[in-house]
């Protein structure tokens, strides 16, 4: 799966999966280190220690409003930074508008909400499919389309596939004037009605 058609299926997650990869990264050499350092590896001396250096220890005692105001910033850097990246996290999945038309004095553009109800329209309108839900997600220069069909109890699935592609999501691409349209198409067949036996 290419990564424009990863957009399809899941929303970006490349910020989150970088930083996570990053603390996990600095975690693992840190564990490696105290590891090493436990080990006596780099020497018996080392390895009984305390996890403090009586140094670093002195040293803070000695300058401790100095040590204090550093933890602060510290401190108050890391809650920003958490919650900087837990807004990243929970924002909305952005909804691309379609732009028909942008001069200097008029422009045209089809909002995400009208271009889902669009593609759902059209893809209610395949046989054999009882309901649909679409929408767009992506970006302006590279959109993406997500559908949800529900097909009729004994539905020719392949029939319906090649129907949407060929006029529902045909007109998407050709709408968006793109020749590839990435698409996640989610089938649920429905279940026959049971009938009581009386």
């Amino acid at each position: 799966m290419s990564r424009r058609s990863t957009a399809a299926v899941t929303r970006s997650a490349l910020g989150e999966r970088g930083g996570l990869t990053a603390l996990g990264l600095l975690l693992v050499l840190a564990g490696v280190a105290a590891l090493v350092v436990g080990a006596g590896w780099l020497g018996t001396f080392r390895a009984r220690r305390p996890l403090l250096d009586p140094i670093a220890v002195d040293w803070l005692a000695e300058h401790a409003d100095l040590a204090r105001a550093i933890a602060l910033v510290l401190g108050l850097l890391a809650l920003v930074l958490g919650l900087r990246w837990a807004l990243l996290a929970l924002r909305q999945e952005p909804r691309p508008d379609l732009v028909l038309d942008h001069t200097a004095d008029s422009e045209l553009t089809v909002t995400a909400g009208a271009l889902a109800d669009a593609l759902r329209a059209d893809a209610e309108a395949v046989p054999d499919v009882t309901r649909a839900r679409a929408r767009t997600v992506g970006s302006a220069d590279a959109p993406a389309v997500r559908l949800s069909l529900w097909l009729r109890d004994g539905a020719d699935v392949r029939a319906v596939w090649e129907e949407l592609d060929r006029t529902v999501l045909g007109r998407a691409r050709s709408s968006f004037g793109t020749p590839s349209l990435p698409t996640a198409v989610r089938l649920e067949l429905e279940t026959a009605e049971r009938q009581r036996v009386r």
